[in-house]
Order: C-alpha cells, then structure tokens, then sequence
C-alpha cells in the first residue's frame, strides 16, 4: 500500500482529495488539525505518531521532525543501501507529501499581531518534509498548492502513478514556495532588528499575471506583487478594458507615485512615464480641464489618474479623447456607463487613502539590483531659503509648492513650469539642464508670464535663469548648492526674479 502524509493549513478541496486518493489505495497519515478534519469528514488517517513512536511535544512543535519520516522521504528507491537502511530501522517509504505551511504571511498582515505570536506561526516541520520530498521527486510526489490536486488525482487515475515530469514541475513550485516563505521571515526579522542594507536579501513576489508583451513585442513579460499590497498598480481593481500591458503598469505606476503627493482634487495625466499634465482645484471638474489644456497633444493614448470620485460632467470630458487607462477611487454609474462604451479602455479603482507598504525602491540592473529609500520626504516651506532681493508673493509660493512636488517625479534633467495649480510646460530627461528648461518654457509660451518654475538639481551657470526671464518667469524654486549659485542669484536680481533654495535635490533617473 502507497502512503501519503497530509499536514495543511489551507484545507481548500482537502476532504474530496483525500477521499480519491484513499480510493486508489493510499494510506493517510496525518497530524493536528488535519487529522481531525479528515477524520471528522469520515476519513481513516494514521497519526503522525503512530509513524515515529514517539509523541507530539512543546505544543507540537517537534512532530514530524523524525527518522521514520524523513528517512521514509529521502530513500532513493534503487539504491540498495538505502533500502536496507529502511529495512534495518523498520521504517516504511512515504510516496506522497501534501503539505503548506503555518501562515506566516496572514499573521503578519493581521492588526496589532505580536511578535511572539509571529515567531509561533514560523513552520519548520513543514519546510522540512516538503524539502525532503522535492529532494526525492524521482520517487516522491510533492503537493503543496490546493490547485494541483486534479492534476495528479487524473494521473494516478490513467496511470497509477505521477509522471516523472509532474513530480520534477511540483518539486521546483516546493522550492519557489518555501524560498518565498523564508524570504517573508527574514524581510520580517531583518527589519525588525534594524538592518536597512543586509550582506543578502531575498525578496517575495507572487505573479499577478502574464502579460501580452513586454516594452515591445518581441519581449516576454509578467506582472508580480509583494506579497502585501498597499498603494500601488498591484492593489488596483480593473472594472472595464483589455488587459493591462507591461508600458501602462509602468506608466500608471508613475501616475500615481505624482497623485499622492496631493491632498486637493487633482488629476495627473502621464505619458511615458512622465507627467504630461497636472492640475488641482476646488473640485474635480476643473482639475481635469487644467490637466487637459497643459498639453492637449500629449495626454492622448495618455493615462490619466485622480483623487475623487468620477463624475459624469468629468467622464463626458474625459470619453472625448482616447485615453488607455483611468484611475479613480469611484465612479459615479452614470460615469461608468459614458466610459464603458470604449471597449477598451482600463477603468480602474484604488482607494487613495491606503499606505504604502514599502519603504524601499527597487529597480534591477544586469546582474543586480538596486535599492534606495523611496524618495517620499515631506516638504516643510518654512525650511526653503529666500535667496534673492525680492521674496515670493504668498500666491507665487502656493505656485512654487506645486511645480516643486511635481518635478521629482519628472527624468532628469527636469523642469517645471506651473502656474494657479496647473502644469504649463515639462522639461524632461535631458543631457542638459537649459534644454530641459527650453521645452518646458517652448511648451508653456506665453503663459509662462508670471508663471513659476521648478529644476529638480540646481544651476551650474546663471543660462537657465536667463532663459526664464525672457519667457517672463516670476519666481523660481531649486536645490541650490552649486559653486556658482551667486550667478544664478545675481540673474534673478537682474530680471526681479524671486528665488527659493530648498537644501533638497531630486533626480530621478
């Protein structure tokens, strides 16, 4: 008789997988709670300890952990040595392991949980037999994913057994399994002791979906999440639309890293990765119009996202232009009806109010990766340093914050230019800081007159502030720091240009 030994915390189809394989005349053995569920569903089990013959201790944290069950996983069936080991310490071979772990990963998402009850959801027994088994595949099969039950239950059906292939495809999505598990763990220990960069780090994501491309056709792609999700792409629910594509995951994230740097209605349009339009105002209809009318051009096939819920006034602006994704926190019906009528288009919804749940940024680089705190730093104006004759007026000020907020979310080199709570001009990605500033001065053109601007790294030479003044710029808001920054402020003074030092620079490469 074959034997499994079945130990899970998720019970998801447990009952009528246990009841087939019981069927094709398997032997369960079990422990805890899955004993008891099997065995209150009717089902005959052997107790983990009728196994090692030795009873469950320190609250069940020494089972498993045994020569009778280990050694019945790890006997390599053709090598006689190991079946005389077995013979000799009358221990019986398990061919089948079915087994997830403690749930680590729902505890620590639980509110208020503590550490010792963290450090007892921790499984080692589990890990250990399903390392055992996907070490053994050649001869053991390995479950450890509620989705494979119908997979095998068919095989050993047309069979009588798995398939070397199965078993080898089961051991691989065990070790994926229990090097997210662990990786969880050490994430959860190695913060709570403090360790910002540690000599290694693993990190956990579980796919979301395979995409239809990456950047371009001819590159696979896939989408995974953290394992806990706050404000982000992941955490997005799609009501309407194609799927997503990797370009618009990519441009929406963007989108919304602009969005939470804004408490008033606001909607930010990007393309590209970069801001194409912003505006804020009392309400959301009149933010969109600022958005729209900063670039009219650009936020076509744009993705545009916002703070408040969609109206139908705003949804019927909004259906006028083709637009590839729309995020809001809610849509009025009658505004999802307008939308929905493109067959395309990702309407989408994410509460604005959650947390981020991560502190860090990661990007890859060939063969590595980087990571850096995520550059989220409040702003407090009462820090920035007045440092030209004339100071900023209180509405040029409120221009300043604004333009300020958006521009280090724009490539360097970047310049802003804003005026009463609306983009005018975005200079972005350039190999200089005066081109950057002559796109966005170009873009906004006559309205840049008593309009502000925003360089996210300071001036090297007094050519930028120069260039503003002909274009009429009243104010102007940058790090400082360079050695020439006396030029730059004996230019301001020059045109009555008022400028702001913030001591804070913002690349973004």
């Amino acid at each position: 008789m074959k034997r499994v030994l079945i130990s899970v915390s998720d019970k998801t189809g447990l009952i009528d997988f246990a009841k087939e394989l019981i069927n094709l005349g398997y032997e369960i053995i079990s422990t805890g709670g899955t004993q008891k569920s099997l065995e209150d569903a009717g089902i005959k089990t052997l107790g983990i300890s009728a196994i090692t013959n030795f009873p469950e201790i320190m609250d069940g944290r020494v089972k498993t952990l045994h020569p009778n069950v280990h050694g019945g996983l790890l006997c390599v069936r053709d090598n006689e040595e190991h079946l005389k080991a077995l013979k000799d310490n009358n221990i019986d071979p398990i061919d089948m392991v079915v087994v997830n772990l403690y749930p680590f990963k729902e505890t620590l998402s639980k509110k208020g949980v503590s550490h010792e009850e963290l450090i007892e959801n921790i499984d080692i027994g589990g890990p250990s037999m399903l390392r055992s088994a996907a070490k053994n595949y050649k001869f053991v099969t390995v479950l450890t994913d509620p989705k494979d039950y119908d997979r095998v239950v068919q095989e050993l059906k047309s069979t009588g057994d798995t398939t070397l292939e199965t078993r080898e495809q089961l051991a691989a999505k065990v070790f994926r399994h229990t090097a997210s598990y662990d990786s969880l763990i050490a994430s959860y220990l190695t913060t709570k002791v403090g360790e910002e960069f540690p000599e290694s780090i693993t990190l956990s994501y579980e796919k979301v979906q395979d995409l239809r491309y990456g950047e371009n056709p001819h590159q696979h792609a896939g989408f995974y999440k953290s394992a806990f999700v706050g404000y982000s792409m992941a955490n997005a629910e799609q009501l309407h639309g194609k799927e997503l594509s990797y370009n618009n995951i990519q441009d929406a994230n963007a989108a919304l890293e602009i969005l939470k740097e804004f408490d008033e209605p606001t909607v930010v349009a990007v393309k590209h990765m970069n801001p194409c339009g912003v505006g804020i105002a009392s309400d959301l209809n009149k933010a969109w119009d600022k958005a729209y009318q900063a670039d009219p051009l650009s936020i076509f096939g744009g993705i545009v996202v916002t703070n408040q819920e969609i109206t139908q006034e705003v949804a019927e602006k909004m259906g006028q232009i083709f637009l590839e994704i729309i995020i809001a926190p809610s849509y009025t019906k009658d505004a999802f009806e307008i939308l929905s009528t493109k067959k395309n288009i990702r309407l989408m919804t994410l509460n604005i109010d959650t947390e981020p749940k991560h502190k860090k940024k990661v990007v890859s680089v060939m063969d590595g990766l980087l990571i850096q705190d995520i550059d989220q730093n409040k702003i407090d104006i009462n820090l920035w340093k007045v440092v030209t004759e004339r100071e900023p007026t209180e509405e040029e000020m409120n221009n300043l914050l604004f333009t300020w907020k958006m521009v280090k979310h724009v490539k360097s080199n970047a310049i802003v230019i804003g005026k009463n709570g609306q983009s005018l001009g975005i200079g972005a990605g350039q190999m200089n800081r005066v081109g950057a500033a002559l796109l966005a001065l170009e873009q906004g053109g006559e309205e840049c007159k008593d309009a502000v601007l925003a360089s996210d790294a300071f001036f090297p030479m007094a050519d930028t502030v120069e260039l503003a003044a002909k274009y009429g710029i009243k104010a102007i808001v940058q790090p400082g720091g360079s050695i020439k920054d006396n030029l730059s402020i004996e230019e301001c003074n020059k045109h009555g240009i008022a400028m702001v030092f913030t001591d804070t620079r913002h690349f973004k490469h």
